[in-house]
């Protein structure tokens, strides 16, 4: 049976995937079962912004000046990580939403203060080929919490291997009690 559980996990690289979209990479899973996956990269951001997007596709102007993220190698439609329940196609993890429809998207880009992650492509594995790379070592997972898929693009792949390590060395320890900096025990 096809593990269905991986839909509100991250997934990073091991140092045996060799592809190099995948390089410090960290993949929000959207959706996992028999027929496949998929999930959008995070920490990639593209050289355009929200703005600029929605002015090249025919939209009403925006005003977001944030990063637009390059979900994966997969091309694919326009996705979005948010905050509003009202406008998603479902959750993830309690209180973070999955989108694509365009017309949710152009009223979630409008609201100046909603969390917002905008994906273009996405990471995609036909039937079975994410459980064959996860058996060969290839990926490595954790559970996802909506803090991490909105904190700083350039520290999300740190934080995340750092849990993933904590709970392959040391699963039965309280996380709360362990210090940010070890050079403080």
């Amino acid at each position: 049976m096809a593990k269905t559980w991986l839909a509100g996990h991250f997934l990073v690289a091991s140092r045996y995937l060799r592809d190099p979209n995948f390089a410090q990479a960290v993949v929000l899973m959207i959706h996992h079962d028999h027929q496949g996956a998929m999930g959008v990269v995070i920490n990639r951001p593209a050289d355009k912004t929200v703005r600029e997007v929605w002015e090249m596709i025919g939209n009403d102007p925006c005003e977001r000046e944030d990063s637009i993220f390059v979900g994966g190698p997969v091309p694919g439609p326009l996705m979005a990580l948010h905050t509003q329940a009202g406008l998603s196609d479902h959750e993830i993890v309690p209180g973070l939403y999955f989108s694509t429809n365009r017309d949710e998207l152009d009223v979630i880009v409008r609201k100046k203060n909603v969390s917002l992650r905008l994906c273009s492509g996405n990471a995609g594995w036909g039937s079975g080929q994410l459980e064959g790379e996860m058996d060969a070592g290839g990926w490595l997972w954790t559970k996802a919490t909506i803090n991490d898929v909105f904190s700083d693009h350039e520290s999300i792949w740190k934080t995340v291997t750092q849990r993933i390590g904590l709970e392959i060395m040391a699963p039965e320890l309280d996380r709360g009690r362990i210090p940010s900096d070890p050079s403080l025990n």
